[in-house]
């Protein structure tokens, strides 16, 4: 086999882990970033009152904690007035807890309704209150390279971070972690409060949720994708179509099929016996070219069906069977009811 090349394993997932929250008093109020604001004033002043801090804490026991932390800080945003808030899904997945800062300093317990883990959206809803400012909802669809944007997120000393950013691309997302997004918003300059910040066109309007760090940009999943889900995820807390088969792998690219970089101790390639340095070449009998092929012949499965790999190791072909399984049976994806 031909020797592995660059894989993007840099990417990093996790957020910061913060101190305690105070008393609504003793927090300071959110606040702009100083000679950054005013680049965009009226994208910035028509979402930053929807745009708040999030707080989660997630114990020690769960899968994802592992990975991403017990203590995580990011943004979301308020989309509706009873205090629904739209973030992306890893800074929330698996909370026992979770701690809204609002726009001027309060703060309030939330809980999470609902995940999408295709999309890597997650919505949670605040509790008591309201009712809150709203951000209007846009279409990612019309957003093209070279477009101006706003960035609004909330740091880990709850101040509002507004930055002028410009779309460098859209384009088509594959990440080692089993994720595919089409049509995934590319962004310039990077904005440090980057976990479920907003992405806002020049009118204020909501064109995406802010996900990722790359080197010097930052990739945001398009909002185009939640209306489709939307009412399922509040209702049910997952969306209605059916689930992509899930082998709990970390994976990159390399020529003439795929690598194992990693594998999480609750999924099924972990029951089966895969390990780092595995270079998977076939699916079910046919060739793996790359890493969004293998992705594509992977979900045309189904969960529960035994999916045959053919894989090198130690320079040696051999085959591993596998039962891929719903991820939404692996990790708590909503919050119980209080």
């Amino acid at each position: 086999m031909r020797r592995l090349g660059r894989a993007a394993l840099g990417l990093t997932l996790a957020v910061a882990a913060v101190t305690s929250a105070g008393g609504a008093t003793r927090e300071p109020s959110p606040r702009f970033d100083p000679g950054r604001a005013q680049e965009v004033p009226t994208a910035v002043s028509r979402v930053s009152p929807a745009v708040v801090g999030i707080r989660a804490r997630i114990p020690s026991h769960r899968p994802s904690a592992a990975t991403l932390g017990t203590e995580r800080w990011g943004s979301g945003v308020l989309i509706e007035p009873d205090g629904t808030i739209l973030t992306v899904g890893y800074l929330v997945m698996e909370a026992s807890a979770l701690d809204v800062v609002f726009h001027g300093g309060r703060t309030a317990a939330a809980r999470v309704v609902g995940h999408d883990f295709e999309s890597g959206f997650a919505v949670l809803r605040a509790i008591g209150g309201g009712p809150y400012p709203v951000a209007m909802l846009g279409r990612s669809g019309s957003v093209s390279a070279g477009q101006p944007v706003s960035v609004v997120g909330v740091s880990q000393d709850r101040g509002l971070l507004a930055r002028s950013a410009r779309v460098t691309m859209v384009r088509r997302f594959v990440a080692y972690w089993e994720y595919l997004v089409e049509r995934a918003l590319i962004t310039s300059p990077s904005h440090p409060a980057f976990g479920g910040a907003a992405v806002v066109n020049p009118d204020g309007d909501l064109v995406g949720i802010m996900s990722l760090r790359l080197e010097g940009e930052n990739l945001a999943i398009p909002i185009d994708l939640f209306p489709p889900v939307r009412e399922a995820l509040l209702a049910q807390g997952r969306p209605a179509r059916p689930p992509r088969p899930w082998l709990g792998v970390r994976a990159v690219a390399m020529d003439g099929g795929v690598v194992i970089a990693g594998v999480s101790p609750v999924g099924p390639a972990h029951a089966a016996g895969l390990k780092d340095g595995d270079v998977i070449v076939r699916l079910n009998g046919d060739r793996v070219a790359d890493l969004e092929d293998f992705y594509q012949k992977l979900w045309r499965t189904r969960v529960g069906s035994a999916v045959e790999l053919g894989l090198y190791r130690d320079g040696q072909l051999q085959t591993v069977t596998l039962r891929p399984r719903d991820r939404y049976e692996v990790f708590q994806f909503r919050s119980p009811a209080p």
